[in-house]
């Protein structure tokens, strides 16, 4: 979402549960879902831990679901997610993608736009897990390093890349936070609420179990 400046810091967010489960998951688990490297070449060098997929070919009808990282992380995103969205954001709306991402040592992600249209509509949440000096974020011509401990919302509208020089991955909660409402300042178009599921005891919905079968 263009939010109109590069970068907000969104604050402290206590996200230490959430490191050391994402720590504790085994090497093969950064390869079970490889959607994102293949549908966004710029992801090429990362591997992903997807916890909510969006289907992005049917947009704006298209569901999430829930990924292989589901099961294992959710109990420790959720109150992070939750914190975040109640804070700074509209409640009621819907999560529509979720990973924790690992830019690997050495490598990095060139510049680009995201230009999905799905980008446009959702707010975009960084919450750093693991980083080092080398990891150098540049958004719109201006470099940043985001810090652990602390949550971002990047203007994924503006260019944008990064790089870690540094001998260790860079790992990432980045979640996708769209609002309730039109879809868009220039639109009257909703996502459909029967696509996700809502909860009293949450301040946003999620995909369901699993997806109702149509005839």
């Amino acid at each position: 979402m263009d939010i109109n400046i590069p970068l907000r810091e969104l604050g402290p967010v206590d996200a230490d549960t959430l490191r050391d489960a994402v720590l504790e998951q085994e090497d093969i688990a950064w390869d079970e879902d490889k959607s994102r490297q293949e549908s966004f070449y710029v992801h090429d060098r990362t591997r992903s831990i997807v916890l909510i997929a969006l289907d992005d070919n049917n947009w704006p009808y298209g569901a999430s679901t829930r990924g292989p990282g589901w099961q294992r992380l959710i109990g420790t995103a959720m109150p992070v997610m939750q914190k975040i969205i109640t804070n700074h954001y509209p409640g009621g709306g819907e999560v529509i993608r979720a990973v924790v991402a690992n830019l690997v040592a050495g490598a990095n992600i060139k510049a680009h736009n995201d230009i999905h249209q799905s980008f446009h509509c959702a707010h975009r949440i960084h919450v750093p897990i693991t980083t080092n000096p080398k990891v150098w974020f540049t958004i719109n011509g201006r470099p940043y390093q985001l810090q652990p401990g602390q949550a971002y919302e990047v203007n994924n509208q503006k260019q944008h890349s990064v790089v870690n020089k540094g001998a260790e991955g860079r790992i990432t909660f980045i979640f996708d936070y769209m609002p309730p409402g039109p879809l868009a300042t220039d639109s009257e178009r909703t996502r459909p609420e029967d696509l996700s599921v809502g909860s009293a005891d949450i301040a946003f919905r999620i995909p369901p179990e699993k997806l109702a079968i149509s005839n």
